[in-house]
């Protein structure tokens, strides 16, 4: 069996806007992913990170297959996704699994804790006896963190804190025995003194079942924390991709500089000069020709309007020796 259990391929997702005009025979798209490749290894943390809009949320949808790809290939234990029929694509999804922002509106509220995370044995039609069903959910909500999980089965979302529905989510995710975990913003809803718990839940639910999982967030901060490799985001590209520790700690890109720049740091000694960049992400309609980050980057250059740069192993240029998993793209290295 291969190691690697996620690869994206030239990755495309874009959504239908409408013309410009009423007369106008132009079609426009929404550029929300716009060329994305990346590997993802078994047991591995892979932290998707970007500001609002970057496309990390549309990404993950369409790694579970919520949303079709536009075109690129998504290869899932070795299997093409989008070759996948009906059957093939409801089979799959046993084996990719998400847990949503939102806690508050994940959960069905007229569903006890115990229907909820039953529900997709039953959409699945796995565990149809009774009582392996209540086992493995029994087993969910204790690999969560719901313990003892008696407690819980016959309460209502309503009568749980905000970090206990998210434990919910969490074990309607693991009730399926999935090889892969989508977490889109998992602990951006919760109070501070929560987050490190989910946080450090999901590494052990790493160690403990071997799960792979895209960790999607905009705070840098969590990075270093739970990922293996971390991959920043701008207007539905990588931009920066490597093993966490040298992408935090010898940022490349001048976004990812920039992103840096402003995560708190408790000891005053070891804070960057804060990187402000101007104005706005452009519109993901009307992308900026060359690289779509010069509009914003201090350090463009008239090359950076004309040449849309590719992801580079950094050190090639410099040294003549590839650095370990380090990719950015920028004119500028």
């Amino acid at each position: 069996m291969s190691d690697t259990i996620l690869e994206v391929h030239n990755l495309y997702k874009h959504f239908q806007a409408g013309r410009p005009s009423l007369f106008s025979r132009q079609e426009r798209f929404v550029h929300a992913v716009d060329g994305v490749s990346f590997t993802l290894a078994r047991g591995q943390t892979l932290a998707l990170v970007g500001e609002s809009g970057c496309g990390k949320s549309t990404l993950a949808l369409t790694l579970m297959g919520l949303e079709v790809p536009t075109r690129g290939e998504i290869i899932f234990n070795g299997q093409n996704i989008g070759q996948l029929d009906h059957n093939g694509r409801r089979q799959m999804r046993q084996h990719i699994q998400m847990i949503f922002q939102d806690p508050y509106e994940s959960l069905n509220p007229t569903q006890t804790i115990g229907e909820i995370v039953a529900e997709p044995l039953h959409v699945h039609r796995l565990a149809t006896e009774r009582s392996e069903r209540e086992r493995r959910v029994m087993q969910a909500l204790e690999d969560a963190g719901l313990k003892p999980a008696q407690e819980y089965l016959h309460r209502f979302p309503h009568q749980l804190s905000g970090g206990q529905r998210q434990r919910v989510v969490i074990a309607s995710a693991l009730v399926l025995e999935p090889a892969l975990l989508l977490a889109d913003e998992p602990v951006s809803m919760l109070d501070v003194s929560i987050r490190a718990e989910i946080l450090n839940l999901l590494g052990e639910l790493r160690e403990k079942r071997q799960i792979s999982v895209v960790f999607i967030t905009h705070d840098l901060g969590t990075v270093g924390y739970v990922a293996d490799r971390a991959a920043v985001m701008y207007l539905g590209r990588i931009v920066e991709i490597g093993d966490t520790r040298r992408v935090l700690e010898n940022p490349q890109h001048p976004y990812t500089k920039a992103l840096l720049s402003v995560v708190p740091v408790p000891n005053p000694r070891l804070r960057r000069q804060r990187i402000i960049l101007q104005g706005e992400t452009p519109n993901p309609i009307d992308i900026p020709g060359g690289c779509r980050f010069h509009p914003r980057c201090p350090l463009a250059t008239a090359a950076c309007r004309e040449s849309e740069p590719a992801l580079i192993q950094l050190g090639e240029q410099r040294t003549g020796q590839p650095a370990a998993d380090h990719q950015a793209a920028c004119l500028l290295l």
